[in-house]
């Protein structure tokens, strides 16, 4: 079983964070450091603790990760003029906390990179 994570107290609302949505499968909130003007973390309310830990009983938690993403990214005021999904995986790939994750950015131009 994969270890609980500082999300995982998050999800379960032990420590203070400004959740933007949250149902059976996912949660979302707002970065602590952000990026850019927009910045909301979507995660599975499962420990998973890399993209390679993904299984196939983990694609609709998966799948409502990008469908949450499309819904915040409207509210946000982001869908018309763009935003970045990104999702890191291991430490080369950027990764630093090890319960999977999607950055939801946006706001202003972000350039070629951004994380």
């Amino acid at each position: 079983m994969a270890q609980e994570t500082v999300f995982s107290k998050i999800i379960r609302k032990e420590i203070p964070s400004d959740i933007v949505y949250q149902d059976e499968l996912v949660t979302a909130f707002k970065d602590i450091n952000p990026r850019a003007p927009s910045h909301i973390l979507i995660i599975p309310n499962k420990v998973i603790p890399t993209v390679n830990d993904i299984e196939v009983e983990d694609e609709a938690a998966m799948g409502r990760m990008f469908s949450v993403a499309r819904k915040l990214a409207k509210d946000e005021g982001l869908a018309d003029d763009g935003y970045r999904l990104v999702i890191n995986c291991n430490s080369h790939g950027g990764q630093e906390i090890y319960h999977v994750h999607m950055h939801l950015v946006g706001g202003r131009p972000l350039g070629p990179m951004l994380l």
